[in-house]
């Protein structure tokens, strides 16, 4: 029988990176590009934070929820202002181990909370249905280059 640490690293394969969006500036609408690069401080053109919320994920699986919750037919991933949107695999499971896209290593640092926004942006009840499904926050660890389709797996063994 295998050990609950071995399985905690068993995925069924890898993710997709679905999604990539900058924020060139606070409040700006996100600007979805099919490319990007990611320094040290974060996707480059985007003005989020450095450091452990450097770069944001959201779960793809997590959009058709948000939507249910807030009663649309569909939820954009632009709405959400996250960075990067991931499909195929848990990112919560993900957290403890890290993950690399493409050239890139991240660690997931903490949960990204929906900010009060999430209300004007999705209507009533927005903020909510937010929570739990706000994605991920990570640092940079390696820097490198993304492209919409990239793999998405388990960085450490």
């Amino acid at each position: 029988m295998r050990s609950l640490a071995d399985l905690r690293r068993t995925f069924a394969g890898p993710g997709r990176l679905e999604w990539i969006g900058l924020r060139p500036e606070r409040k700006a609408p996100l600007v979805p590009v099919p490319r990007a690069e990611i320094g040290p401080e974060g996707l480059t053109g985007d003005h989020g934070r450095s450091g452990k919320r450097a770069v944001t994920l959201i779960q793809a699986e997590h959009l058709p929820v948000i939507a249910a919750l807030v009663h649309r037919q569909e939820v954009p991933p632009d709405v959400l202002r996250r960075n990067l949107v991931i499909s195929g695999i848990n990112l919560t499971a993900l957290r403890e181990f890290g993950l690399r896209i493409g050239s890139v290593r991240l660690e997931v640092t903490a949960p990204c909370a929906p900010c009060s926004r999430m209300e004007a942006a999705l209507g009533r009840g927005g903020y909510s249905a937010m929570r739990g499904h706000g994605g991920w926050c990570c640092a940079v660890v390696q820097s490198g280059w993304i492209t919409q389709g990239d793999a998405v797996a388990l960085e450490k063994g």
